[in-house]
């Protein structure tokens, strides 16, 4: 079986179409980023960064590759970013970010595809590119999980540029209405043409550049010159008889999954309070998107990739939104030094067993990543759900003394809950809140509704 599993129906299909041509993991991969960026703008866009894993079933190998932001000013004067501070109303919690020019980081996304590609891929990398270049041609339907996401980060979406794309004619674009990007076709026309490279000193870069001095950021030539993506080999573990393979970050998902008891023979309530005793985070997030694939001959890769919330600029012409990495309270650990690699709680994860992989599976969510990649991934290999159910089944995410819960939890859970102190709090309907998982096994797959996901399998 070959699969892929991605954040929307439109990216599945990208990967699912290079697949069919016998393109590997790889291949599919690239070509469904791409595509994601075109179709889930709400979420990533070229000019932001990720984290992926990739298995080669043929020497047996796996390793992390590092395409996130990095920290600008290499050769530029030091100075004091001013950025726009925004309160975001995220479900039922208000949110602070920052935006603006000086929010965005080191774009790492193009290198990371490029060096996939070069590593792992066997299809020509123009190839790859058309399934995206045909949807920003064309346009791509608005799903309702980014519609909702859109209206909620309204004011950041339509700051300059954005309002022709996200609220033409003045109305905000609903679900179903069609997602107009005509400017990505010459970003896609650069990137088929030029490779990576047009991000880093082709027409992107100049683009990028000259935006960066009209506005006052701080990204320099240098910056896009020094980047590179990095391979490295992954955090491993054994997890119910399954060799794990995985990135340690500020979410420290590793450590979350060796510490779990096990579930599979807990009632509800007992399954909770467990969860519930090894997670825990805060409350910020902002848009991410994850998918995974397996190809005919086992190969394996989990991409996870996000523009943070996204500074509110686009280059001008290019419909092209700049990352806000910069402005992401929750990713900034110590003072920031140019050239560093910015921290990320992206932990994409792949299982073998045998030498064969059972789950190649990532997660969206920002803070609550790490508690929805936990929950499916002990769904499916502690307690034996099939991939689509462990996505579908309810979710918690723990903030100190509060568990937020979608519905669905027994009455003698909620009480459970409140018994050992915890205050339950029941959202009305399940919510982009809960995260974004994409997974892949040998026997199916299955994407996240909350994120209005899509699953193409091929024989």
């Amino acid at each position: 079986m070959q699969a892929v599993a991605a954040g929307h129906p439109a990216t599945a299909a990208a990967g699912a179409e290079i697949l069919a041509e016998g393109g590997s993991a790889a291949d599919a991969a690239v070509a469904a980023s791409l595509a994601s960026c075109v179709a889930e703008t709400v979420m990533t866009g070229l000019l932001g960064g990720g984290h992926g894993i990739y298995h080669d079933a043929g020497t047996g190998t796996t390793a992390n590759f590092d395409c996130f932001v990095a920290v600008p000013g290499l050769g530029g004067e030091r100075r004091d970013a001013q950025l726009l501070e925004l309160q975001v109303p995220f479900g039922q919690e208000l949110v602070h970010y920052a935006v603006g020019i000086a929010s965005c980081g080191v774009p790492g996304l193009p290198a990371g595809l490029g060096a996939l590609w070069v590593a792992h891929g066997r299809l020509p990398w123009a190839r790859l590119v058309e399934p995206a270049m045909r949807l920003a041609a064309e346009g791509v339907a608005m799903p309702a999980a980014q519609a909702s996401c859109l209206q909620m980060l309204a004011t950041v979406m339509t700051m300059n540029e954005g309002a022709r794309i996200y609220s033409p004619g003045g109305s905000i674009l609903e679900e179903g209405d069609l997602l107009h990007q005509p400017g990505l076709v010459a970003v896609l026309e650069a990137v088929a043409d030029e490779g990576a490279a047009a991000a880093y000193s082709g027409t992107i870069a100049e683009a990028l550049l000259e935006l960066m001095d009209e506005r006052g950021g701080l990204v320099t030539r240098e910056d896009l010159a020094a980047y590179e993506p990095r391979w490295s080999d992954p955090v491993e573990l054994e997890f119910r008889g399954h060799a794990v393979r995985t990135r340690a970050g500020l979410g420290d998902f590793p450590e979350a999954l060796v510490g779990l008891p096990r579930l599979r023979d807990l009632d509800e309530p007992a399954r909770v309070l467990a969860l519930v005793e090894i997670l825990g985070g805060k409350t910020a997030g902002t848009g991410t998107t994850n998918l995974a694939v397996l190809d005919a001959e086992g190969n394996a890769c989990v991409l996870t990739t996000s523009l943070g919330l996204g500074s509110g600029d686009f280059l001008p012409g290019f419909d092209l939104h700049l990352n806000s990495m910069l402005g992401e309270a929750d990713l900034v650990q110590e003072p920031l030094q140019p050239g560093v690699r910015m921290a990320s709680m992206m932990a994409p994860a792949i299982a073998l067993e045998g030498g064969y992989v059972q789950l190649a599976a990532g997660a969206a969510g920002g803070t609550r990543l790490r508690s929805a990649l936990l929950q499916v991934v002990a769904g499916v290999l502690d307690e034996g759900l099939g991939p689509q159910a462990a996505v579908d089944r309810p979710r918690l995410h723990p903030v100190g003394s509060a568990v937020q819960l979608e519905p669905g939890f027994a009455v003698e859970t909620l009480s459970a809950l409140e018994a050992a102190g915890f205050e339950a709090r029941v959202w009305p309907a399940q919510h982009h809140y809960f995260g974004g998982v994409s997974v892949v096994t040998p026997t199916g797959a299955a994407a996240d509704p909350r994120r209005s996901g899509d699953v193409q399998v091929l024989p």
